[in-house]
């Protein structure tokens, strides 16, 4: 099955570009372009993409609120936001919102398909300074005494290792699992932990 790729960025350039990119590469699939959050937010659950490129300096509502409001409908959906600088801090904030990584615009059209794949794998493509950031704000607020308490073993398990960075191929080779198998104690970790991305699971474990 192809990957199924929506695209919300205000420049209209852009966006047609990256359209043709994903519409023409074999393995993915354009599931519609949007030029505005409110847009998106309108159409996009009818389109049921599995990975969405967000601009995060959207006209009218932000990147960034669109990544929150667009997470709560559809929680499994894996958001990229595209930026032209490392905006660190409002970078940060999509990552808390539910975004799984994020993409410069000046990124080459194998690196954007090729975070397109890893965030549709499990992974969290962004930027070793961004990770970093991410790491500090969870050391902070130290490992919680409570995430685990409606959490089984095994679920603490994969919990642990996706708070440290792992991909889901490599928490399932590390646990002698398969990567569905990783998927499905995923959905169920969100679910009991009232979280919808990887980077709030991992905020909770270490809040």
């Amino acid at each position: 099955m192809p990957i199924r790729v929506a695209i919300v960025e205000d420049d209209e350039k852009v966006r047609e570009n990256l359209a043709a990119l994903i519409a023409e590469t074999k393995g993915f699939e354009c599931a519609g372009t949007f030029g505005s959050g409110e847009q998106a937010l309108e159409s996009m659950p009818r389109r049921a993409p599995d990975v969405v490129l967000m601009d995060v300096n959207l006209p009218g509502m932000s990147g960034v609120e669109c990544v929150r409001q667009i997470k709560s409908r559809l929680p499994e959906l894996q958001v990229v936001m595209l930026t032209v600088y490392d905006d660190s801090d409002r970078i940060f904030q999509a990552l808390q919102m539910g975004a799984s990584g994020y993409l410069l615009k000046r990124a080459t059209a194998e690196e954007i398909l090729r975070a397109v794949e890893e965030v549709h794998r499990g992974g969290a493509p962004m930027s070793s300074y961004i990770a970093r950031k991410v790491v500090q704000s969870f050391q902070r607020r130290g490992v919680s005494e409570k995430f685990g308490e409606n959490l089984t073993k095994r679920e603490t398990d994969v919990l642990n290792y996706l708070a440290r960075g792992y991909t889901n191929k490599e928490i399932a080779d590390a646990l002698g699992l398969s990567a569905e198998t990783v998927r499905g104690y995923l959905k169920t970790i969100y679910g009991k932990l009232h979280v919808r991305s990887r980077t709030e699971a991992a905020m909770k474990f270490f809040k």
